[in-house]
């Protein structure tokens, strides 16, 4: 099994969960979805001798992406995702940020992502889905040995995301949850964009939109 260790930070007033993810191997890191605080985020990656490489997102929201181009600025590394889909709300993060008294800087990603990249963090490797629904480029971050899967916004303990915002599709959401989370395994630990984690068998047997016995008859 690699070597993989996540730190949760929540960030933001939306109470975001940016998670590092770690190779404890060698020590390299990714800041997933940096939506903002970044000095705080900084000092757990010094506290805990991080050497950090890149940063993903897995879309374009504020309160996921806001600080992602900051970061990148002050540590010199990469960014990579979400889906091309979600350009258009990465060209306006220093609008939305307006709106809700956060700084932040539009975003130009160094790689966009798709379903089957695969993403190298030291020795740790994230297989890339493709998940719309919430936003058009939406994805979600996987980690088959230690079953693992970061869901941004697609998925939460008793819930799933909004898609009454911009681009939102709820149909879409619920495709991306029953034909890319479920098929990856029951025994799936995932780490939501808000709120404690879950499984996906639980998930599956409680969540009111997204349970068996509710997409049965969708």
């Amino acid at each position: 099994m690699s070597s993989l260790k996540t730190i949760v930070v929540q960030v933001t007033p939306f109470v975001q969960n940016a998670s590092i993810v770690i190779c404890t191997q060698t020590n390299k890191c990714a800041f997933v979805d940096p939506g903002g605080d970044i000095d705080t985020l900084l000092d757990v990656a010094k506290s805990n001798d991080l050497i950090p490489e890149k940063i993903l997102l897995t879309h374009g929201h504020i309160d996921h992406a806001g600080g992602a181009q900051e970061l990148s600025n002050i540590l010199k590394i990469q960014i990579e995702g979400p889906h091309i889909a979600d350009k258009f709300l990465l060209d306006e993060l220093k609008k939305q940020g307006q709106m809700f008294g956060m700084m932040s800087e539009n975003c130009s990603p160094d790689r966009w992502l798709d379903e089957g990249d695969v993403i190298k963090i030291g020795d740790v490797k994230l297989d890339t889905y493709f998940c719309p629904g919430h936003t058009p480029g939406h994805v979600i971050f996987y980690n088959k040995e230690n079953k693992l899967a970061l869901v941004g916004d697609v998925l939460f303990q008793g819930s799933i995301g909004r898609t009454d915002l911009p681009g939102g599709n709820h149909q879409e959401l619920l495709e991306s949850i029953k034909n890319k989370l479920w098929p990856l395994g029951n025994d799936i630990e995932f780490i939501p964009g808000h709120g404690p984690n879950s499984t996906f068998a639980q998930e599956r047997a409680t969540n009111a939109f997204v349970a068996d016995s509710i997409l049965m008859n969708n």
